[in-house]
């Protein structure tokens, strides 16, 4: 006996493969620790089950009706979208639920870290890193700017480094300035002002 035998192929198509899509994009859009995708077969299969609920009247309406025999290639483009698409529309829906504002009044939120949650907005800030010896880096974060995101360590990249006046203001951009990267082994704390 062999997985690769048609049958079992099959099976293992449609009740792992929608799962893992699921899976893998729930991850994107949720990042946290990883989990081996080995751990994961019982999940993979309980989202597909959920996949095949929630798309049931579909799939009954289209082996139902003539699809199949007069266009193979909907029919194919149909399972495409059972397989690969729905599983990926319904992570990005529950993301929608679980980040509202009525849904956070009575659930902890999806994001495990505030550095996630900020730096995943995509907002740009002028931002002010407090490191462990008390020096200030100053800087811009915007869209060439880049952060880690879990599981990785915190690190970010600031397109420009900024002098601070004696007010603690920004002043100017430092000369040259390509920018700047800082590992979160040396920071204390990050001070975010916006740039509206």
């Amino acid at each position: 006996m062999s997985i690769w035998e048609q049958d079992k192929l099959l099976l293992f198509i449609a009740f792992v493969i929608p799962g893992f899509v699921s899976l893998k994009a729930y991850e994107l859009f949720f990042p946290s620790q990883r989990t081996e995708s080995a751990k994961q077969i019982v999940e993979a299969v309980t989202y597909s089950c959920i996949n095949y609920a929630l798309l049931f009247w579909l799939i009954a309406f289209v082996e139902r009706s003539s699809i199949k025999a007069s266009s193979s290639f909907l029919y194919f483009l149909f399972y495409v979208f059972v397989l690969f698409v729905a599983p990926i529309i319904w992570v990005w829906l529950w993301k929608k639920i679980r980040t509202s504002e009525s849904f956070q009044n009575n659930a902890p939120h999806p994001i495990q870290k505030p550095w996630d949650y900020v730096f995943g907005k995509r907002i740009p800030y002028w931002v002010i890193v407090t490191l462990k010896d008390g020096t200030k880096i100053a800087g811009s974060y915007d869209s060439n700017s880049f952060s880690s995101n879990a599981p990785a360590e915190e690190q970010l990249y600031l397109e420009e480094a900024w002098v601070l006046n004696e007010d603690g203001g920004f002043e100017r951009p430092r000369e040259s300035t390509e920018g700047i990267i800082i590992l979160s082994s040396e920071m204390v704390s990050i001070e975010l002002f916006s740039k509206s």
